[in-house]
């Protein structure tokens, strides 16, 4: 069994929320795969250790199920207990980190494009690819001032805000919106930039998609969060659909209205050189 914190009591009963139709509906060999990924999810580099009271708590699950759960994952190696009461990424993690490097490791001419659009426009620049609801930074040349906006590679950040969601969610239909409205913290009606009526937060979403193909690169202000704006445009495939976008961002104060008409060519430009050299790997 896997290493314990101090807490003397004896497991409680299961008195969680009722989980998510999707996962209530899934076969429990499935739910339990979901609770496992669910719980690695828990260990950044933020916090890289924790307690199994602390990540009873964090999860929301039963005592029982927790140490069950890392007990299976220490024995993959997965987690790794450090003899105090505190737990932490495994060794066997490694695997998988080397492994996703080689797969998502972009080739060198597309490094260069982004460091050179880096050095040209003074802020960081990101490449982001979509995965269900969330986009994932697999790509950054940080950028040359002191204070940045931080986004570190393999971050996972939701599609609901930013200049990269706009061009990533370009061929979603609508299930997919809707999905993504979903998943932001407040589901209310959204407010028309120009003052009128509200709408749903799909049309909200579809508008600013469709605004972003017009001007061939999407804009965003303190979206996600306040302070930090985008610029970005889609890298796409050959026969148009958009594969990843690439994306500047940066404390608001430095995005002004002429430095965005000029940080949207750039972007617009050097996305454009991407497409053509293509991403390889798994993109």
């Amino acid at each position: 069994m896997p290493t314990t914190d101090d807490d003397p009591d004896t497991a409680p009963t299961d008195t969680t929320a009722s989980p998510p139709a999707a996962e209530a509906s899934a076969p429990s060999s499935v739910r339990s795969v979901v609770r496992a990924l669910d719980l690695l999810a828990l260990f950044t580099e933020d916090r890289a250790t924790w307690t199994v009271r602390e990540l009873t708590r964090a999860s929301g699950l039963a005592k029982t199920t927790v140490l069950r759960l890392i007990d299976t994952l220490q024995q993959r190696g997965l987690l790794w207990p450090d003899g105090q009461g505190r737990i932490s990424a495994g060794p066997g993690l490694l695997r998988w980190a080397g492994l996703a490097q080689a797969t998502w490791r972009v080739p060198p001419e597309v490094q260069r494009v982004m460091r050179e659009l880096s050095d040209t426009c003074g802020e960081t620049v990101n490449l982001y690819v979509r995965s269900g609801t969330h986009r994932i930074c697999i790509e950054q040349q940080e950028g040359r001032r002191n204070l940045r906006h931080i986004v570190r590679v393999g971050d996972e950040l939701p599609l609901w805000g930013g200049a990269a969601s706009k061009v990533l969610l370009a061929d979603a239909d609508d299930d997919l919106l809707a999905a993504v409205a979903d998943s932001t913290a407040d589901t209310a009606d959204t407010a028309d930039s120009a003052g009128g009526p509200e709408r749903p937060a799909v049309a909200g979403l579809r508008d600013a998609i469709t605004e972003a193909r017009r001007a061939g690169y999407a804009v965003s202000h303190g979206e996600r969060e306040v302070g930090a704006s985008g610029v970005a445009a889609p890298i796409t495939r050959a026969d148009g659909t958009v594969l990843a976008a690439l994306a500047l961002g940066g404390p608001t104060p430095r995005f002004t209205d002429d430095a965005v008409a000029e940080f949207g060519v750039a972007v617009r430009s050097a996305a454009g050189r991407i497409s053509d050299l293509g991403l390889g790997g798994a993109v």
